[in-house]
């Protein structure tokens, strides 16, 4: 069709996909425009309503929520200029779908960039009242210039200007507010790789501290062979190192061993309570596995003769860590009654062997 719109012709070769008096309507309407030098037709959120089905297309909230310019000032507002993200979400267009998620739910996101999602559960549960958990996940360096500061202020208060609180939390604010927010860095491959010991003798030898390093031990030999973690006696789990590779440099770095062993073991802790016997520290978790009640304790056992062992039980059953508990799991030595060694199972959940 050989017309013009808004005094411009098709290309040539080509044609108009709509009539001229489409056009002409549209035109009237001022919903078609020129951009970058071509028609372009202004499709609004109104036009694909569906009156006889209650249809809303997703983006007609757009004029409620906002757009990435919007999400970007939110950003700026809080962790101050600078930050790197030209795209960002708006908190209240992540809210909106939120809301369709049960009050208690957990929402994931892999891809968490700026923080966004984890914004929107907190101010959305302190909105409704809600107990919402998130769970994020990003390898960028703007974890710990961007992410990370954004979630612990928006924890502390709801509203910010250039990064410094235009007001304090209201009481309510706090209660419905999160409490305490972890985060946790996982070994990279890089990492695993630079704690590699490659060892020529005996996988004995691999079982060896090496001043509380942690080393994945690879027996030389044998291709198939399994790779080995010197976790036989956390007598100072506290204590154990990796080798961490970042921003160019390698550092020593302590491991989270308890930690560790949580995941593996599948628990879900509902307490973690740190025990002093004088100067022995214990850490204790306690949570459930299915139904099961589990307790998992922890101390630095290096030196300890039977004297200190008998301590240990005497302490443990003055302190009551093991009751009302169906499996209790201990580091180390122990004279604690119907404990289980934990360093067998870390051992087989670490490298994926999942039978007990």
């Amino acid at each position: 069709m050989q017309f013009q719109i808004l005094g411009q012709s098709p290309r040539e070769g080509k044609q108009w996909q709509i009539g001229e008096e489409k056009a002409r309507t549209l035109e009237e309407a001022g919903k078609i425009e020129i951009v970058d030098g071509m028609v372009k037709r202004a499709v609004y959120p109104e036009d694909e309503r569906d009156e006889d089905t209650g249809f809303i297309p997703f983006w007609a909230h757009l004029s409620e929520t906002g757009t990435s310019q919007t999400g970007k000032s939110e950003l700026t507002d809080i962790v101050g200029r600078g930050h790197g993200f030209d795209t960002v979400k708006p908190v209240s267009l992540l809210m909106r779908l939120l809301e369709h998620i049960q009050d208690s739910g957990s929402i994931m996101d892999h891809f968490a960039g700026s923080g966004t999602t984890g914004h929107a559960v907190i101010n959305l549960n302190r909105e409704d009242g809600g107990q919402r958990k998130f769970i994020l996940v990003e390898m960028g360096h703007h974890f710990d210039t961007v992410l990370l500061p954004r979630i612990k202020k928006v924890a502390f208060t709801p509203e910010w200007r250039d990064g410094k609180p235009k007001r304090m939390a209201t009481p309510e604010e706090a209660e419905r507010g999160p409490r305490i927010v972890k985060y946790m860095r996982l070994e990279s491959y890089e990492d695993a790789l630079n704690n590699i010991d490659f060892d020529e003798t005996s996988a004995q030898q691999a079982l060896q501290f090496d001043d509380y390093l942690l080393k994945y031990m690879l027996h030389w030999e044998t291709k198939h062979s399994a790779t080995l973690l010197n976790v036989e006696k956390l007598s100072q789990p506290f204590r154990y190192t990796l080798h961490i590779h970042a921003d160019g440099q390698t550092r020593q770095q302590i491991a989270d061993i308890p930690e560790t062993f949580n995941y593996l073991l599948g628990l879900r802790v509902e307490t973690r309570r740190v025990y002093y016997d004088d100067d022995r520290r214990y850490i204790v978790y306690r949570g459930k596995i299915n139904q099961q009640r589990i307790a998992v304790i922890w101390r630095e056992t290096k030196g300890w003769d039977e004297a200190a062992l008998v301590r240990d039980k005497e302490f443990v059953a003055e302190q009551q860590l093991t009751n009302d508990a169906d499996e209790v799991y201990v580091n180390g030595d122990s004279f604690i009654r119907e404990a289980k060694a934990l360093e067998p199972v870390f051992k087989r959940r670490m490298f994926a062997e999942t039978r007990e």
